[in-house]
């Protein structure tokens, strides 16, 4: 039988983060064996993740798992892709209803492969993102005109320190409690609010809040 050739990407180091230790050494592998990747890094949780990309070195490419223990629906996505934005996210998850997989392209994702995929899959989304393309599963599109995708769209358009306080007022912070949390001025506060409602075309704190909730797992997975 002969050996499928590695491909050649420009990802020379990339992180993985999944809460499955098992998981993680079989995708180190994979990514060793397909694409030849020797520097692989592994966290276990989101605040883990983002600990590792302030501390360096950043990878070139960062495969996630959705269902993390110490984050809810696509936030995590969100939150990862403000942080590294030069480094694409490829979702690894064994969620992978087409709407939640079109949420995570809104949501940031540079593609999504499904965990019970083979190597040829990673292989071909491997190349695919090093040429700056999209890869998703077969028979999946990107067109989506869904709501709660276009919501997506809007909150990734907001920065960390915006996306933070959005966090806030879905918890019932106040101002002055967010500006003693993060500390930063009230004022500082109120302008970050008042560009995120810009940025997400509503006119109060409780639409702002409401698109939030949208980004929630429930509403992309099948009824029943």
């Amino acid at each position: 039988m002969t050996a499928q050739p590695r491909a050649e990407t420009r990802f020379a180091r990339v992180l993985i983060v999944d809460d499955h230790p098992l998981f993680c050494e079989a995708l180190t592998l994979t990514l060793r064996g397909v694409a030849g990747v020797e520097a692989v890094d592994c966290a276990h949780s989101l605040a883990e993740a983002l600990e590792r990309l302030e501390q360096g070195p950043r990878p070139d490419l960062v495969l996630l798992d959705l269902d993390l223990p110490d984050v809810e629906g696509l936030d995590g996505l969100m939150r990862l892709s403000a942080t590294e934005p030069e480094a694409p996210v490829l979702v690894v998850s064994s969620m992978a209803e087409p709407r939640l997989v079109r949420a995570t392209l809104a949501a940031g994702a540079a593609g999504f492969v499904p965990k019970h995929a083979g190597r040829d899959s990673f292989r071909a989304a491997l190349l695919a993102l090093g040429q700056g393309a999209v890869w998703l599963p077969e028979g999946i599109s990107a067109e989506s005109g869904d709501d709660a995708s276009d919501a997506l769209g809007r909150l990734a358009q907001l920065t960390r320190q915006q996306a933070k306080i959005l966090e806030l007022l879905c918890m019932g912070r106040l101002n002055k409690q967010i500006a003693w949390e993060l500390s930063i001025a009230e004022t500082t506060v109120k302008a970050h609010v008042t560009a995120i409602m810009r940025k997400l075309g509503v006119q109060s704190r409780t639409q702002a809040v409401l698109i939030a909730q949208q980004t929630r797992f429930a509403h992309f997975l099948p009824e029943g």
